[in-house]
């Protein structure tokens, strides 16, 4: 595996993470934990599509990680 591979699968596991834990009731889908590890995967995921070039997989989780970036700002400024 290259550095590519690395950062997409980390990204994509920390999404997964943030599934699985919001479907066991582990973390609430309205948290600050849940948008966190959304906007941290998404990132990845986007880095390592822009480091392959791959347009569809870049706008997918550039979208993702800027809603999720967008939920978590008000909650970490205390705002709901």
């Amino acid at each position: 595996m290259n550095l590519t591979d690395w950062i997409g699968a980390a990204g994509v596991s920390v999404l997964l993470v943030a599934y699985v834990l919001s479907l066991r009731n582990i973390l609430s889908k309205d948290g600050s934990a849940y948008a966190l590890l959304n906007f941290l995967g998404a990132a990845l995921a986007c880095l390592a599509s822009v480091m392959l070039r791959y347009w569809p997989f870049i706008i997918l989780e550039a979208a993702w990680a800027l809603v999720s970036l967008a939920a978590l700002i008000p909650k970490t400024l205390g705002k709901r």
